[in-house]
């Protein structure tokens, strides 16, 4: 099936994950990134699902999956392991206009959650229309051994340049050609390395533009970037979540 490929603005509206297990937390958790209202439903929850309820992140309705849940929904996702009540959870989605995605049932869902590799504002989407989310995974995986935070790093003195050129007026054309010289240069090379006195020089050079790198750099920026040693948010979450159980997985729930 052929995708249309979109991004949606989910900021503070109502989103909700039916399904209190594993997957369901994942869901949540990535709604919640996006800045989403978000309100899991089941009777029983993860233990990482019960702390973001707690801090008051999350909603919860501790009941089994009635349409009334629905109400007022910009999208909902079905995460249980009862077939028929994420069927249940599609048709009343479609008859209230409310967009959904069934997990691991394409022919039942309005979109599809693409693989992210994320840094900061750079979105990276890996989908495979459904056939094969492992395939998206290791591909995902791929994509963050290549691209590490300090692409986050340059996303942000990209923006910072453009804004200040636009400012002067010039034509497309000149724009395009400092643009395209500077994320050429070796500017990744010198973030990489923690050398932001030259990182700033090779924007001086191409761009004409003097910038202070000292709000862009992250914190501890004056040692390179290990890449060995940076982690995603998903990662993150993954590690910890393994600490605190120590080792162990919380079993399927959802209904």
């Amino acid at each position: 099936m052929r995708y249309y490929p979109i991004g949606l603005d989910i900021a503070d509206r109502r989103c909700i994950v039916v399904g209190g297990g594993e997957v369901g937390q994942r869901k949540a958790e990535r709604l919640l990134e996006c800045g989403a209202r978000v309100t899991v439903v089941g009777r029983e929850l993860t233990s990482g699902l019960e702390g973001l309820v707690r801090e008051g992140r999350v909603g919860h309705i501790a009941a089994d999956y009635d349409a009334s849940h629905l109400e007022g929904a910009f999208l909902v996702i079905g995460a249980t392991d009862d077939r028929d009540v994420n069927d249940r959870v599609f048709r009343d989605a479609r008859r209230r206009g409310v967009l959904a995605n069934i997990v691991d049932d394409p022919g039942r869902c309005d979109f599809i959650l693409p693989a992210l590799c994320r840094q900061g504002d750079l979105v990276i989407t890996v989908a495979t229309g459904g056939r094969s989310p492992a395939l998206a995974k290791k591909l995902r995986k791929e994509l963050e051994e290549r691209y590490g935070p300090e692409y986050e790093t340059l996303l942000k003195i990209m923006g910072e340049v453009r804004g200040r050129i636009l400012d002067r007026g010039e034509g497309s054309d000149e724009n395009r050609k400092v643009f395209e010289a500077l994320v050429e240069s070796d500017i990744l090379e010198r973030i990489r390395r923690g050398h932001w006195r030259k990182a700033a020089e090779t924007v001086k050079r191409l761009a004409g533009v003097d910038i202070d790198l000292s709000a862009i750099r992250p914190r501890a920026a004056d040692r390179p970037f290990d890449r060995r040693r940076a982690a995603t948010p998903q990662a993150a979450r993954q590690e910890a979540e393994r600490k605190r159980t120590g080792g162990r997985s919380p079993g399927a729930r959802g209904k």
